[in-house]
């Protein structure tokens, strides 16, 4: 009598049809179509954690940036004169300023052009 491998096959491909799940048409149904889908699936979340990084990055130099704008200072003058004046606000924090908080921001602006 053959052993048959039933249900280490069943619980192999019910974890990779779970993570199909949400996928189109027979890349969520058709285990060798899922499969193929969530391996790819990875790759692309492996890579992204790691582009997400920059682009946030990017994404705060523009906002800060755009809060200068009335003040005609440009971004990397802006940052020069943080670092002259020994002042440790990162990226984030002044992003969030100049988008909530303009009033605030301004005043580090002109704390920053004394």
């Amino acid at each position: 009598m053959r052993a048959k491998k039933s249900t280490t096959a069943y619980k192999k491909h019910k974890k990779i049809l779970d993570k199909a799940k949400g996928y189109r048409a027979s890349r969520s149904r058709v285990f060798r179509m899922a499969k193929q889908a969530v391996i790819r699936a990875g790759q692309y979340a492996y890579r992204d954690r790691r582009t997400k990084k920059r682009t946030m990055r990017q994404l705060w130099i523009l906002k800060i940036n755009a809060g200068l704008i009335p003040f005609e200072l440009k971004y990397s003058r802006f940052i020069k004169l943080l670092k002259d004046q020994k002042i440790d606000l990162d990226r984030k924090i002044l992003s969030q300023l100049a988008e909530f908080y303009p009033k605030e921001f301004a005043q580090v602006v002109k704390k920053v052009l004394r």
